[in-house]
């Protein structure tokens, strides 16, 4: 994020995300057919539920990367990999297979990602210009010093104005 001050806020609400979520379905549409859905965990999980149905794709498999706490990027962990079974899908690479994440920000998740399953399309709901040139197909494109507050992070709450808060 940039030194300039603090990052800007884009809360985004469950009916937002949904249409987001079948935005991507439909831009994806034509890209397959896809034969599974990996999903990077944990933020990937929703987007990967609607775009599945959307596609009638009956496969998900999960590939768990911890890298965020709130609010800061850390390292990467690997927490389960790919099930040796997706392996076995097209050419073994990656081909037939969907990778779905709720955003790419630095790239370094899908870079990880990708280096797995590099025949794969990387797709994601929401982009930051550092990761959007990682995966093949998103969305939204929001600045890199941009905060995205996923419905599933958020509680009802008041808000304070944005011109109140700086």
């Amino acid at each position: 994020m940039s030194n300039s001050g603090p990052p800007k806020a884009y809360p985004v609400s469950w009916d937002q995300f949904h249409r987001d979520a079948r935005a991507l379905a439909w831009r994806l549409s034509t890209k397959g057919p896809f034969e599974a859905i990996v999903t990077i965990t944990r933020g990937g999980l929703v987007p990967a539920a609607i775009v599945a149905r959307e596609l009638e794709v009956r496969v998900i498999e999960t590939v768990c990367i911890a890298s965020y706490d709130f609010k800061k990027q850390g390292d990467l962990q690997v927490l389960k990999p790919v099930a040796p079974a997706i392996m076995k899908i097209g050419d073994g690479k990656g081909k037939g297979i969907l990778v779905i994440d709720d955003l790419t920000d630095t790239g370094k998740t899908a870079k990880m990602v990708r280096e797995i399953l590099p025949n794969a399309h990387f797709a994601a709901i929401y982009a930051k210009p550092m990761g959007a040139p990682i995966i093949d197909t998103f969305i939204t494109e929001v600045s890199q010093d941009t905060w995205i507050y996923f419905p599933w992070d958020m509680g009802l709450s008041y808000q304070e104005p944005m011109r109140k808060g700086g």
